[in-house]
This record gives C-alpha cells, sequence and structure tokens, in this order.
C-alpha cells in the first residue's frame, strides 16, 4: 500500500492511498480517515461509496465529515467508483464505464476483466483495511450517495451479518426501473433481467433481504428525484415487507453536496450509536 498523502485533521489522520488489486487488475486508489484515539484501540468503520463521475475526493473534500467522526469516535473510508487506467475500457457517457462502476462485478466484455467493484468492495479492500488500519471489522457501516447509495443499499442488503447499519443520500433505490440502471446492467452483466435483481435495492427487500434498520435522506428539489432516483419505489418496498426504515425527504434540497454535507454529521451519529461496543 502506497502513501499518497496524509493530513491532520480533528485530531486524526486523512489520508489517501494507492494499491494494486487483484480484484480489478489495476491500481486503485481510497482515503481513510482515521480519528483521534487511545493506542491499540479498533474503531469502528464508516464506509462511504461515492457516485456517478465521482472518485474518493469528492467527500473527502466536500463531506464535511471529520468532526462528527471525531467526535464519535469513527474511521470512514471512501473508495474510487471504478477501475482506471489506461488499458481500462471506457464509454464515452458519463454514466457508464470509468467512474460508473455501479458496484457490479461485470460479465460482459469488454468489461469483465477490470470490472469487479463488488468484490473489491465486498472482499479486497476490507481486507487491506483490517490489516493497515486500527479497524474493528465486526462493527462496520455503510453509506453513499446516488449511484453509490445504490451500492450501499445493496451490499448491505447482500451481507445483512456483516453491517450493522446502512443509510444512504439521494440513493438510485431500483436500478430495474430507471435508465441509468437499464444502461449500466445491461452493458456490465447482459440483458437477462432476472440477474439485475441482486443489485437492486428493491427487489433485494421484495425477494426476502432485510436489515435491522434504514435511514435515507432524499432532497425534493433533486432534478433526479423522478427520472432516476424515485425513493417512492423504496418506500413502497419497506412497506410491503415490514422493512424498517427512516426515508426522509428534505425539502428544498438537490442532489449536491452542499446536500450532503448538511447532513452527513446526523448520518455518522445514527451509524456511531448502531456501531457502539
Amino acid at each position: 500500500m502506497e502513501i499518497v498523502s496524509t493530513n491532520h485533521s480533528h485530531g486524526g489522520t486523512q489520508g489517501v492511498y494507492r494499491h494494486h488489486s487483484a480484484e480489478t487488475g489495476t491500481e486503485m486508489t481510497f482515503s481513510v480517515f482515521v480519528p483521534p484515539h487511545r493506542p491499540g484501540a479498533k474503531l469502528p468503520v464508516l464506509w462511504y461509496l461515492s457516485g456517478l463521475t465521482c472518485t474518493h475526493a469528492n467527500v473527502t473534500e466536500k463531506g464535511e465529515f471529520r468532526q462528527a467522526c471525531a467526535q464519535h469516535g469513527v474511521i470512514l473510508i471512501a473508495p474510487d467508483t471504478s477501475p482506471r487506467g489506461d488499458d481500462v475500457p471506457d464509454d464515452e457517457a458519463f454514466d457508464f464505464g470509468k467512474g460508473a462502476g455501479f458496484y457490479v462485478d461485470a460479465t460482459q466484455a469488454p468489461w469483465a476483466q477490470h470490472f469487479r467493484m463488488r468484490s473489491y468492495i465486498e472482499t479486497e479492500l476490507p481486507a487491506l483495511i483490517a490489516a493497515q488500519f486500527p479497524a474493528d471489522m465486526a462493527r462496520q457501516g455503510i453509506t453513499g450517495h446516488s449511484m453509490g447509495g445504490h451500492g450501499a443499499l445493496t451490499i448491505a442488503l447482500r451481507n445483512p451479518d456483516r453491517f450493522r447499519s446502512a443509510s444512504a443520500f439521494s440513493p438510485i433505490v431500483s436500478p430495474l426501473n430507471c435508465a441509468w440502471g437499464e444502461k449500466a446492467l445491461t452493458g456490465y452483466i447482459g440483458a437477462d433481467r432476472s440477474t439485475w435483481r441482486e443489485y437492486d435495492a428493491c427487489a433485494l427487500i421484495d425477494d426476502g433481504a432485510r436489515l435491522p434498520d434504514l435511514l435515507v435522506d432524499q432532497g425534493t428539489a433533486d432534478g433526479f428525484l423522478e427520472s432516476q432516483l424515485k425513493t417512492s419505489l423504496l418506500v413502497d418496498a419497506c412497506t410491503r415487507a415490514g422493512q424498517p426504515a427512516t426515508i426522509r425527504m428534505q425539502e428544498g434540497y438537490d442532489h449536491s453536496y452542499y446536500f450532503i454535507s448538511t447532513f452527513m454529521p446526523e448520518h455518522i451519529a445514527w451509524h456511531a450509536e448502531r456501531l457502539g461496543d
């Protein structure tokens, strides 16, 4: 693991790191904030998955999470959204290819070789975090924004024994029912829609997946709300299944980090309550 940069912040360390990923076959960059802690202490972990076009840098620079993480003693990890490099295939559109990995393991050419973000997030990067940082991997939560909200919800629903808490900002709740999801899942894993269900939060809930609780914040002024995010579908799925969920429509907020940073401290406190000893 290569240290790209470290900065002292709120008594802790904000680092950016790079390593070679066996899953993606590329160099991968991620950021980790480790709050101040006693020597030898192991801290709970909160994963943050970013959205379309983003890297680790968006939330690291604009998420305003460090004060809350320092207050509650929570490590925050922000991976990249897709593999990168000259040999990695790409698409000219912003919603496919580099920056748009959708947290799936691709099965279709030419994407299958490198686009293995599901396995990278679920298996490879956690092992590296456990080996290199003071992380208590028995206390993990996950959150994310937009495409990353989709990733956070589906990863948590598929791994309920690993994640004690799950939340999301403006998530794509049902890729089966929006243009972003249909394009990405067709391209990455093929036209058989039955194989998409494990990457759709609403479908996973309908198929029996459950979480102890769920927190979602969605802005009412989000330009993607009706066409791509479709929060109401998650409300309906949770209601049908009896899945405990707090889904808040935040008046006047859009899809930006102005919105995310406003409610990030509340999400971190919510996770910290569930990740306690």
